[in-house]
């Protein structure tokens, strides 16, 4: 599609809990916080992009997975700086297993770290905020 009418895009998160429930969270370049994922790639299931996403954000190699939920709709409508436009379709995992040593990628973002689950940083995005929230009315 040519031309800047919105598109559906599909991605995936995973939310990565620690033994002590602390969240793994990615220090976006925008100077935000959410959690590591990103978009789909032709052919891959929405739980092997997030595993995909996780090791290429993180350095850590994520299984287990379990499915959350699926956030789309008017609310995760979003429009770029350069003029793009597109609906997400997210679907978010969880998982407490996990190897690997803990690094940042520079071009993904500024920083990769585990918060206590209680002390976020403030400055995260509302999708993230909202798809925390699911993972907290179950866990």
């Amino acid at each position: 599609m040519v031309g800047r009418s919105p598109l559906i895009l599909t991605g995936s998160v995973v939310i990565v809990v620690d033994e002590e429930r602390n969240i793994l969270l990615q220090h976006r370049n925008d100077g935000t916080w959410g959690l590591p994922g990103g978009l789909q790639e032709l052919g891959e299931s929405m739980e092997e992009t997030g595993k995909r996403e996780v090791k290429e954000e993180t350095g850590l190699e994520v299984s287990d997975c379990t499915f959350l939920d699926i956030f789309s709709g008017d609310n995760y409508f979003f429009k770029l700086a350069n003029g793009d436009q597109f609906y997400s379709v997210t679907a978010v995992f969880v998982t407490n297993t996990f190897r690997g040593e803990l690094k940042n990628e520079q071009k993904e973002g500024k920083e990769v770290r585990f918060f206590s689950a209680d002390s976020l940083p403030d400055n995260i995005k509302n999708e993230y905020k909202d798809y925390l929230n699911s993972w907290r009315k179950f866990y």
